[in-house]
């Protein structure tokens, strides 16, 4: 079956084994216990790498959420999907592999497949609070695949993820995403991760590709752009709520991130 490009899909092979195609990249076999993950790609689940592939979405358009197809050795599948939204979730998006595949004797696979086990109990039960179940253990599958990666992926593949791996950095990155309105200076920063301002400077530019204020900058700003597309303060709301006394302060600081003016970008969503 050929499955359309979404945000983030998400697959356990329960029995059997199938194969994972993918444009550009080598065919790969996955067997019971194996969990994957695509990103923003469309691919294939086949029975082997020339099968004939038909759109997934004409499948279940007449089975529903869970559907059976074809003839021969049997494979069972349970997956999900989830949609990202927040300050950084774009940026998210783009640092993350096309696919990212768990396999059943690497640690960690098993609580993946736990969580997606869960959800297939869940999602069909009906019974009080199982969507909020489902929505939490999609959460919950996610973070565990995104750790995965993190984890285990070399560090020119992490990008900006690589400062995750530094307790130093991430101690830092939790205190300026808790409080983006905080006037962030380097020496507070040093302080949080416990080491002298020039050490700490450089090991944050070497991470993550930025300097330490200019990142917080950057994050008040991805803040600044989520409030004012998806909430109802004005201009000058959003501004006071991250720290700015002065309305021309902030468009000047938004205009540097963003190549546009607060105003405009709210104005227009297709920005």
């Amino acid at each position: 079956m050929r499955f359309q490009p979404i945000e983030l899909k998400f697959n356990v092979v329960q029995r059997g084994e199938c194969w994972l195609r993918m444009q550009g990249m080598p065919a790969q076999l996955l067997q019971a216990g194996d969990c994957f993950v695509v990103s923003r790609t469309p691919f294939i689940l086949a029975s082997g790498v020339d099968v004939e592939a038909v759109n997934a979405a004409d499948v279940f358009a007449h089975d529903g959420a869970s559907a059976t197809f074809g003839i021969g050795e049997g494979v069972e599948l349970l997956g999900g999907s989830v949609s990202l939204s927040g300050p950084g979730a774009t940026e998210l998006l783009e640092v993350l592999p096309t696919s990212l595949i768990i396999r059943a004797e690497t640690a960690g696979a098993s609580s993946f497949g736990w969580l997606l086990d869960e959800l297939g109990r869940e999602w069909p039960s009906q019974q009080a609070g199982s969507q909020a179940m489902c929505n939490d253990l999609l959460r919950l599958i996610f973070i565990h695949a995104l750790r995965h990666h993190i984890n285990s992926a070399d560090a020119e593949q992490l990008a900006w993820l690589g400062g995750l791996r530094e307790p130093a950095i991430a101690g830092v990155l939790r205190a300026i995403h808790a409080a983006p309105e905080q006037p962030w200076r380097l020496t507070q920063m040093a302080e949080i991760a416990c080491m002298s301002r020039s050490g700490f400077a450089a090991l944050f530019k070497t991470r993550m590709g930025l300097a330490p204020v200019e990142y917080a900058t950057r994050w008040r700003m991805r803040v600044a752009a989520f409030r004012l597309r998806n909430g109802r303060d004005n201009v000058a709301t959003v501004a006071a709520s991250l720290g700015y006394l002065s309305d021309a302060a902030f468009g000047a600081a938004f205009r540097r991130v963003h190549g546009i003016s607060p105003g405009q970008y709210r104005r227009d969503p297709s920005l």
